[in-house]
């Protein structure tokens, strides 16, 4: 069974950050925000882009998977029904659903990381996207966390495989 993975850069860098990506064997970096923009250096589009670029990870923006602002807002503001509920609304518009299409075509290639900023996906709409995503694949969900990407490598035989026979390349 293959895996999908999530990720949020919030409490990293952007060396730590591709340093998991890297440790994990992620090959693909799906960005499910609305604006890929950040006050964080390298987070931004074309930066994280090429950041990626030079450690050989395809990089790809799913506008339409992104959050709007009144449902960043709410999910600011702790106030989670609302910004679920807002989500949903937006998940269910044909171009977030063309851009889910994309999206499953895209990870069915190579081991795939959604992103977005907040550490943890349980506050953040990729886990939405996410669980979509498993629910379609059959595929098994892996949550990663950046701050220390070394834990990755200490535990690379207990991680999940985007395919069983793979092992994890080191970073």
């Amino acid at each position: 069974m293959s895996v999908v993975y999530t990720i949020g850069y919030e409490t990293t860098d952007i060396s730590r950050f591709v340093k998991t990506l890297k440790a994990v064997g992620i090959k693909r970096l799906a960005d499910v925000r609305a604006v890929a923009v950040s006050r964080k250096a390298g987070f931004s589009k074309k930066g994280l882009a090429a950041h990626l670029e030079e450690n050989g990870i395809e990089y790809s923006h799913f506008v339409a998977l992104g959050d709007p602002k009144p449902g960043r807002d709410a999910a600011r503001a702790g106030d989670f029904k609302l910004f679920r509920t807002i989500y949903g609304k937006q998940f269910r518009t044909s171009e977030a659903q063309e851009d889910l299409q994309k999206l499953l075509n895209f990870v069915r290639v190579e081991p795939t990381c959604l992103l977005c900023f907040e550490r943890n996906p349980r506050e953040c709409h990729r886990n939405i996207v996410a669980n979509r995503v498993v629910k379609e694949t059959g595929y098994t969900l892996c949550d990663l966390y950046a701050e220390d990407p070394d834990r990755y490598v200490r535990n690379a035989k207990d991680m999940p495989r985007y395919h069983p026979c793979e092992s994890v390349s080191t970073a």
